[in-house]
């Protein structure tokens, strides 16, 4: 958060400031002062609100976010969870996501339905090395699913390209095996 702290400031001052003194001095020079203020302090406030909003954006975020993005994923979540963790960063042209909930059995188990009963499931013990090679695997024609199981977790990997190669998104969502958790983790690129 505090990396995202500091490149809102820098952006704040060498981008948001100069184009409010390009709201407020040109109608004033035009002999309009009352609305130089005024575009002036409209746009101070919005840049505020994009400001505030993008640093604290893990904070601001709910367990109805969480639900939206996991049922994107075909996860259906119909009893009571908590947000356990939720972290975010990103970076010019990338982004990162990934957050862990607390779920019940329910939905722990209709999760592993889902994967176990999945078309591209690959039963037993899946090495990590291979779940991290299916996360980066780069099939930029069409998305694709993998569903697997590992010693720890049950594990589907989406890709998802963008247009003409650019926004390729890689999601995975981990269901443990001893834990009632729900991972999920989104690396936008």
């Amino acid at each position: 958060m505090l990396g995202a702290f500091f490149i809102g400031i820098v952006i704040l001052l060498f981008v948001g400031v100069p184009i409010g003194l390009l709201f407020y001095f040109i109608p004033k020079k035009l002999g309009y002062p009352k609305i130089a203020k005024y575009l002036a302090i409209a746009y101070g406030l919005f840049v505020l609100t994009v400001f505030f909003l993008t640093v604290f954006e893990d904070l601001l975020f709910t367990k109805s976010d969480a639900k939206e993005i996991v049922e994107a994923e075909n996860f259906y979540l119909e009893d009571k969870f908590d947000i356990l963790e939720n972290k975010s960063a990103s970076a010019i042209g990338d982004y990162y996501h990934t957050f862990t909930l607390k779920i019940s059995e329910k939905d722990k188990q209709n999760a592993i339905k889902l994967i176990t009963t999945s078309k591209s499931f690959t039963p037993g013990n899946v090495s990590n090395d291979s779940v991290i090679s299916w996360q980066t695997e780069r099939n930029f024609a069409r998305a694709t699913t993998k569903d697997c199981e590992t010693e720890n977790d049950y594990i589907r990997v989406k890709f998802t390209p963008g247009m003409d190669d650019y926004a390729r998104i890689n999601t995975s969502v981990f269901i443990s095996k001893t834990e009632n958790k729900l991972i999920f983790l989104e690396i936008d690129e």
